[in-house]
């Protein structure tokens, strides 16, 4: 996702500058999300082997999608401090040899899309969206979105872009299928739609560039990763849809962002709080195998709260210059 959407990580000051918060912006002091107090509580999910066949349509009919089993309905991005999604979202996911598929259902009563060409700003309808970490270090990870019609959008970001990015935009997951089943009529403003679900089908040799020892996962192994979904509001006129407008501006409304596992600010691009996909050599539905945690990934968080610290710490030259010249006032003051 590019710079400026969903990259927007705000710094906390700290609590004992008080004269360097007197003098910030209301607006700097609301909103601001405190990173390093954030709960680390990333969803999990066990992710087992496709038994036959699967044929990416959008519909879900093979037997091995029928024994997958949902993740947890999407929350808002910020978490369950914010309103609940209007929608319901959810997904699942399977493996084979060849390919990592995921599938996800969104409730939608107004399907549209307007996107039909690849590595389109796809977030600009409505869309569904997957990150893949892969060996979980935060760098060189995979973004994917998809609207109603099927269209892909398709990227590598060498390093979140908090710490700069870029994104390759020209990166491409040579091989990859989608399916899109709408439940209901695409683009038809005036009825009520169901909604639509979108079915993915990524080649490990494309997915493994990036991947420890550049190998598709084996079993046990987890890889990070997570979902999101944006939803704009939308009016009908003159017979199609249109982005709901901010009262009296020619702006259209923020849209909404559900995700899988909250992120706990308005930023997909935090690696370190997606959630994890533990890949089973079970195939769906033979039996059920529990989640294995990893005690280092509590280490790894430690860590990620320090370096959440170290970035507030590299604003002390500009609070520092605050604070001397309060100080500084104060002791003309007194003098």
């Amino acid at each position: 996702m590019i710079a400026g959407r969903k990259a927007r990580v705000s710094r906390r000051w700290p609590a004992m500058l008080l004269c360097a918060i007197a003098l910030s912006p209301p607006s700097a002091q609301r909103a601001t999300p405190d990173l390093e107090a954030l709960p680390f509580a990333p969803c999990r999910y066990v992710s087992y082997r496709a038994s036959s066949p699967i044929s990416v349509d959008g519909k879900l009919g093979e037997p091995a999608w029928a024994a997958a089993a949902w993740s947890e309905a999407f929350i808002d991005i910020e978490g369950d401090s914010r309103p609940q999604p209007r929608f319901r979202t959810r997904a699942k996911m399977l493996w084979d040899d060849e390919y990592f598929y995921v599938a996800a259902e969104m409730e939608e009563p107004d399907v549209w899309g307007t996107l039909t060409e690849r590595d389109s700003v796809i977030f600009r309808d409505n869309d569904f969206e997957l990150f893949i970490d892969s060996d979980g270090d935060t760098h060189e990870y995979y973004e994917l979105e998809v609207n109603a019609l099927g269209t892909p959008w398709d990227l590598m970001l060498i390093k979140p872009y908090r710490d700069g990015g870029p994104a390759i935009h020209a990166w491409d997951i040579a091989g990859l299928r989608v399916g899109v089943d709408i439940r209901g009529t695409l683009n038809r403003p005036g009825d009520r739609d169901e909604g639509w679900t979108v079915e993915i089908a990524m080649p490990w040799k494309i997915l493994r560039e990036a991947a420890p020892d550049h190998k598709a996962p084996k079993p046990g192994d987890r890889w990070r990763i997570n979902f999101s979904r944006v939803e704009w509001e939308v009016d009908q006129e003159q017979g199609r849809y249109t982005k709901r407008l901010k009262p009296g501006t020619k702006d259209p409304l923020p849209e909404n962002n559900w995700v899988w596992s909250p992120q706990g600010a308005i930023d997909m691009h935090m690696p370190e709080r997606w959630g994890y996909v533990q890949f089973s050599g079970t195939p769906a539905g033979s039996r059920v195998d529990p989640f294995v945690e990893d005690s280092n990934e509590r280490v790894k968080w430690a860590l990620r709260r320090l370096y959440y610290r170290q970035r507030r710490f590299r604003a002390a030259p500009r609070m520092a210059s605050t604070a001397s010249s309060c100080t500084l006032i104060k002791t003309v003051e007194s003098g």
